[in-house]
């Protein structure tokens, strides 16, 4: 039996994270042959190897090394490098996952008339200032096929004009990829580590480039002095490249109460979430990790992309308003978020089964697109 050659491509740690279960079982296929292509996007430890250690993921077969010192830059270094990647080993299939830098090498991709498999698709949170927003928007009208979380994102990707034979709804990964991990997360040693008392700190993690500007970081600084100021709580504030930059450069004064920490494995972070007062954070994820796993927490953007757990109230959003924040904060000690589990699952994000649904999917399209896309 010939084997399906799938290229999946990752350069960020959502990427793995959500793709580390169709990872592991393409890997550990009869019918497959994985070839897994990380473009170094998130270029150090912290950001790489630990996740792989965490999720016990395989090693890339390629490792691009194309993070430069500003998007286009690494765009083009990432599309460089892929095209003849993917004249050596001329996959079957492509697949990514979001809306980073790294899902652009769909562009090549398509060039070379491989089906692309776009995880993650349909979502939009309408703002332009968000450099995620325009990739997504990019790689989900070029990809020929588009998985969706969510009925609204395939409602979105309609309503563009995609057609509905290219659009199919599996639901998110995270609770698999939860699940999965959960006994680990559960034997997590950082608490006793850090010597932290469960509900008695606030978790922090920013990362997003219109939040890691002068302007919004200054205001970044001033929420979180603030909640120290209140709570008199400490506050564990996981420093990405970019922000630990901005610290640097800026001089800022942080309450001695804010600690600076690099970035979590998958494993600890989770662990932290579960166990923070609350979390606040301008990640694409929290708001399934809020919902499945039920912790409090505030999405410290404008905008976002993912209206269905705002229906269900999943998060709190406030932008980086320090009255906001400690309003949001005055609301989940009120409604006694954690204990009461008044926040319900998000019906789309309540999904046991999804990386066995991605394989039956790629598995049964792949001719599909040859047939009526590319004649052949």
């Amino acid at each position: 039996m010939k084997k399906i050659k799938l290229m999946i491509v990752v350069g960020t740690r959502p990427e793995l994270i959500r793709l580390s279960m169709i990872i592991k079982k393409i890997n550990n296929s009869d019918a497959y042959e994985c070839i897994l292509v990380h473009t170094g996007q998130n270029y150090d430890y912290e950001l790489n190897e630990i996740f792989f250690k965490d999720l016990k993921l395989p090693k890339p077969k390629y490792f691009l090394d194309a993070a430069g010192p500003n998007g286009i830059i690494t765009l083009g270094k990432i599309l460089i490098s892929i095209d003849p990647i993917i004249d050596k080993e001329n996959p079957n299939a492509f697949l990514i996952l979001g809306d980073t830098n790294s899902c652009l090498c769909a562009i090549a991709a398509k060039k070379k008339q491989v089906p692309v498999f776009h995880f993650e698709a349909g979502n939009r949170c309408f703002d332009d200032r968000v450099p995620e927003e325009i990739n997504r928007r990019i790689v989900d009208h070029i990809s020929d096929i588009n998985l969706t979380y969510s009925s609204i994102s395939r409602e979105y990707l309609l309503r563009e004009g995609i057609s509905p034979d290219k659009i199919i709804k599996l639901g998110s990964p995270m609770y698999e990829v939860l699940s999965n991990n959960k006994d680990q997360i559960d034997k997590s040693n950082i608490l006793s580590k850090l010597k932290l008392s469960k509900g008695r700190y606030f978790l922090v993690s920013s990362h997003r480039e219109e939040n890691i500007n002068t302007a919004n970081f200054l205001k970044l600084v001033k929420v979180l002095n603030g909640i120290a100021l209140k709570f008199n709580y400490r506050i564990i504030f996981s420093t990405h490249p970019r922000t630990k930059m901005m610290i640097e450069n800026e001089n800022v004064i942080l309450n001695d109460l804010i600690e600076l920490h690099k970035p979590f494995g998958f494993i600890d972070y989770n662990k932290l979430q579960i166990n923070a007062k609350c979390v606040l954070s301008d990640s694409g994820t929290i708001s399934e990790e809020s919902s499945i796993v039920n912790f409090p927490a505030i999405n410290i953007r404008d905008a976002h992309e993912r209206p269905e757990a705002m229906e269900e109230g999943a998060v709190i959003m406030t932008g980086l308003n320090l009255d906001r924040v400690l309003q949001a904060l005055s609301v989940i000690d009120g409604q006694n978020i954690k204990e009461s589990k008044k926040v319900n699952i998000v019906k789309d994000y309540d999904v046991n089964n999804v990386s066995d649904k991605v394989i039956r999917v790629i598995t049964s399209y792949i001719d599909y697109v040859n047939r009526t896309i590319y004649s052949r």
